[in-house]
């Protein structure tokens, strides 16, 4: 079992509490369902009807030998069965557009939330588990509408009135029919308990086979260039071996209730008709009360037996229902908590320092120039970040991040790997947010300011470009859906992403693929970064952008990115000294602190660990710059410091 079917494994939970979860979504549809379960109770009543008319026609006509009377009541019988049977296809009529309505409309505000939820929530949650939310769980919620929660009324209701029938008909006859009532409940209740949990582990392993499958496709290449389909193909069997386990136990759980259902109403009802037949051979119950007292009971038949079937509907729906809610109630609880921690900053214009601030019993030293609300640019004002699934007795990520990046300048970031480089660039589009200090845009402190407004003045292009099943202006315009076509010929220029674009069949309307695919490394990234810059933006973070070009491509996209840089406000994580030289200043960031800033040269002349990093070369223990860099790193806080007042002298 994968991690992911283990950290949804359900507890104990009342099935009607998670179905009336439904409740806002149905709401809209409830006249028409109401409607539909009428119509269905009055078709499934008019089946009971049919019974007492043929008591009337045995005691009656049949007995009489009345030919006219027989006929009559035989056109009775078929005027009912034609009633109840338009009854039912009315009902079926009225449920299936409001239900597909009703399906859409959660597929909808699933895909909405989704798009909204933090990037920590998709860090932990698989996409084939949140593919299986929003087709297969939606499906099992839409049936249960469609179906089980009509019919466990209607039925219910039938069961009610059948009961009382049997009663008014004959009272003896009818108590040994419901004799077997409380058992069957109690086998219900058991089985409804055994058989939640196993529809949940089903679902669950449903989600993960489809993240197998997504991956196996969208990692096609890595498996047949490293001949890894065998491999592949045993974890898919394996999958697919525990979830028809699953399905298995629950076939067995099912066939067990309906033997159980089946078998005791047969038993009662042989029990009633020996009982009976003996009563009409002593002439103390006429043959026509015996035949609608069976008649009754054989029509009482479906509903009995439908129960189990029903119930393990319901619980299917309801499991169902419990995991879409799961993702709608984990993006209200994070988003409510992080507003709240916004306001109370906002209101009293400074920040709460960090848990590590307080241990060290002082707030970590800032710059002059950060500690104003109206500085303008891009300022970090002691930053700390722990991503949310971090063990709590491991350091946060980053801590104490001060900078202030200047309007209109251009700030490279550079620091080995795993020091957090491509973290603290996601902290600017609220991605993330900080787990204490502040980071404020012009004066205004990102987490007052929503995500869209955040991610209207910050555009990023990150170091692996995402490409989406879209044409190549399609996917450069998804920067800034209101530009022009010129701002799309001018952004590829700038990229240096023209030329391949315009000689691709179609041009820019040609499709590019899934995951663009279609295109080599450098030509995604390349597109990419011409969605970063086709809307001007006012804040510009590029995450090492350039690492897939050749040599010639990175001068030529330099060039035309220097003009871009030299109107926006920039942080830049560079890997190289050609990015490098496209900032106007460098932060150093070691062990999740920023250790100096300066210029190139500066921090080559006067930061040993800088000019390893730019230089590549192996440090005096022998190590290359990525390997030694986090390590020497936690014994220089102290230094960290003292670069860190050096890089504000130089501002």
């Amino acid at each position: 079992m994968t991690p992911q079917t283990d950290r949804t494994t359900p507890s104990r939970r009342s099935a009607v509490r998670s179905l009336l979860r439904l409740w806002p979504f149905v709401r809209p549809v409830r006249t028409r369902l109401s409607l539909a379960a009428f119509v269905a109770v009055i078709a499934s009543c008019i089946g009971l009807v049919i019974p007492l008319v043929l008591k009337w026609l045995v005691d009656g006509p049949v007995a009489e030998r009345d030919p006219g009377g027989t006929w009559l009541g035989g056109g009775y019988l078929l005027l009912l069965g034609i009633a109840e049977a338009a009854l039912f296809g009315i009902r079926r009529v009225l449920v299936a557009r409001p239900l597909a309505g009703v399906e859409a409309a959660m597929r909808e505000a699933l895909y909405r939330h989704v798009q909204r939820l933090p990037v920590s929530f998709h860090d932990r949650w698989t996409s084939g588990q949140l593919l299986s939310r929003g087709t297969t769980d939606l499906q099992l919620v839409r049936m249960f509408l469609a179906f089980p929660l009509t019919f466990l009324l209607v039925n219910g209701a039938t069961i009610l009135v059948g009961c009382v029938l049997l009663l008014v008909q004959r009272w003896s006859l009818g108590l040994v029919l419901l004799a077997p009532v409380l058992p069957l409940m109690v086998m219900c209740s058991v089985f409804e308990a055994k058989y939640a949990v196993g529809a949940r582990r089903a679902q669950d392993q449903v989600g993960d086979l489809t993240t197998v499958v997504e991956e196996s496709v969208l990692g096609i290449r890595i498996i047949k260039g490293f001949g890894r389909h065998r491999s592949q193909a045993r974890a898919f069997k394996e999958l697919t071996h525990q979830l028809r386990t699953t399905e298995l136990h629950k076939a067995r759980l099912l066939a067990a209730i309906w033997c159980v259902m089946s078998m005791l109403p047969e038993i009662a009802i042989g029990a009633t008709l020996v009982i009976g037949t003996v009563q009409v051979a002593d002439g103390a119950l006429s043959a026509g009360t015996l035949v609608a007292f069976l008649s009754t009971a054989l029509a009482l038949r479906w509903p009995v037996d439908s129960i189990g079937f029903l119930l393990a509907m319901s619980n299917e729906a309801a499991t169902a229902t419990d995991r879409y809610f799961e993702v709608m109630d984990e993006a209200a609880v994070r988003d409510e908590a992080r507003a709240g921690e916004a306001g109370s900053e906002a209101a009293g214009g400074r920040r709460t320092p960090g848990a590590g601030e307080r241990a060290a019993g002082r707030a970590s030293p800032r710059a002059p120039e950060a500690c104003g609300s109206s500085v303008g640019g891009l300022v970090f004002d002691g930053v700390e970040f722990r991503y949310p699934d971090a063990a709590t007795d491991t350091p946060p990520t980053l801590r104490g991040i001060d900078l202030h990046i200047r309007p209109g300048e251009t700030m490279a970031l550079v620091g080995a790997t795993g020091s957090g480089k491509t973290t603290l660039t996601a902290l600017v589009p609220r991605l993330y947010d900080p787990t204490a200090g502040r980071i404020t845009v012009d004066g205004r402190d990102l987490a007052t300011l929503s995500r869209d407004e955040a991610r209207a003045l910050v555009a990023v292009a990150f170091e692996e470009p995402t490409l989406f099943s879209a044409t190549a202006a399609e996917n450069v315009l998804m920067g800034a859906e209101d530009a022009q076509e010129a701002d799309v010929i001018r952004a590829l220029r700038v990229a240096q992403a023209d030329g391949f674009v315009h000689a691709l069949p179609e041009g820019t309307a040609t499709q590019v693929g899934e995951q663009g695919l279609s295109l080599s490394g450098g030509q995604r990234q390349r597109l990419a970064l011409a969605r970063a810059v086709v809307g001007r933006p006012r804040f510009l973070i590029l995450d090492d952008p350039l690492s897939a070009l050749d040599v010639h491509t990175e001068a030529l996209v330099e060039a035309a990115l220097r003009q871009v840089l030299a109107s926006t406000t920039a942080l830049v994580v560079a890997h190289r000294p050609s990015t490098v030289l496209l900032a106007d200043r460098v932060a150093l960031l070691s062990g999740g602190r920023i250790t100096a800033v300066g210029t190139h040269h500066e921090l080559l002349r006067d930061n040993p660990e800088y000019a390893v990093l730019m230089s590549g070369e192996p440090d005096r223990d022998g190590r290359v710059a990525h390997e030694c860099a986090p390590e020497h790193s936690d014994h220089d806080q102290g230094r960290g410091d003292t670069g860190r007042r050096e890089g504000e002298s130089v501002r």
